[in-house]
């Protein structure tokens, strides 16, 4: 038996992740044949066969399901190794990967970034908007802002403060439909929620709030565009309350509605920690985003 490359155990375990080449070859950022010669170059070289071949895709042998935990946990111990050195590197001049989530990324990030890059113009920002759990040990990203806790041990994580979230709506609908005084005043009003996730109706049944998906009537899991439907004046939305603070014509409704905050959390892998780089931006970025978060509202 020759001694696979590790682009064949590489290309693998995409394929056993992903199901198809296609998506294999896409998230490796390589062909669809690359990928087909990969997968067969690696069955020769073991003389196993690891994908049984469908319409649907590849589906994984038992001999494969058993071969990818290893693969796995090498995939995970050269990442360490990565990060291990770039928290050698010295210099402050490189590329730092931040990940936020979608509204962090679009509404607040943009001016926070203004004087970092200006502090430090040798480092390259690659921003990920995302409101998935990005992994930094495999390198999706160097640094996470994150709406939870981490539990991660070899994470380096600091709580930067909790965000207000408060209802809210344009001047231009509230004009339209009404000022809702009270909470059953939302009966009636065009809700804005999540289309498959129940988020939103589990925290209003945590207040004690009963409300169904049909009483959202405009419906979307991307909370990018909830917001924009908000400031076009299309319904009531939650939000930020320093979103709606700093957008004209956006007003806050019923105080009197305790909704929960968002903690918000910076983290990095603790062997970045020691890379000047990484630390200059999640020590900069930190105090951009408390100063953010403890700025006064209403």
């Amino acid at each position: 038996m020759n001694d696979p490359d590790w682009s064949l155990w590489r290309s693998f375990a995409a394929v056993v992740e992903t199901g198809s080449l296609s998506a294999a070859a896409r998230s490796l950022g390589l062909s669809q044949p690359t990928l087909g010669r990969h997968v067969d170059a690696l069955e020769q070289s073991l003389g196993v066969v690891l994908f049984e071949r469908t319409l649907g895709g590849f589906r994984p042998t038992e001999t494969a399901l058993r071969l990818y935990e290893p693969v796995r946990g090498a995939q995970r111990a050269l990442a360490e190794a990565t990060l291990v050195a770039e928290g050698a590197q010295p210099g402050l001049a490189g590329t730092v990967r931040i990940t936020a989530s979608e509204v962090v990324s679009h509404f607040v990030l943009p001016r926070l970034l203004v004087p970092i890059r200006t502090e430090y113009p040798d480092i390259a920002l690659e921003l990920v908007p995302s409101d998935s759990a990005e992994n930094l040990l495999l390198r999706e990203a160097d640094i996470a802002i994150r709406m939870f806790r981490p539990t991660q041990l070899e994470l380096v994580t600091r709580k930067l403060g909790e965000l207000a979230i408060v209802c809210c709506a344009h001047e231009s609908y509230l004009a339209r439909r009404g000022v809702p005084e009270a909470i059953e005043d939302l009966d009636g009003h065009d809700l804005i929620g999540f289309d498959r996730s129940d988020l939103l109706i589990r925290a209003a049944s945590s207040m004690g709030i009963a409300l169904r998906r049909e009483d959202f009537p405009l419906r979307t899991d991307d909370q990018t565009l909830a917001w924009e439907l908000a400031r076009a004046g299309l319904g009531i939305a939650f939000a930020q309350a320093g979103l709606v603070d700093s957008e004209p014509g956006m007003r806050r409704l019923l105080p009197q509605l305790r909704i929960p905050n968002l903690e918000v959390w910076l983290t990095t892998h603790r062997e970045l920690f020691t890379s000047r780089r990484i630390r200059a931006i999640y020590d900069r970025l930190g105090s951009a985003l408390s100063a953010y978060i403890a700025k006064p509202k209403g």
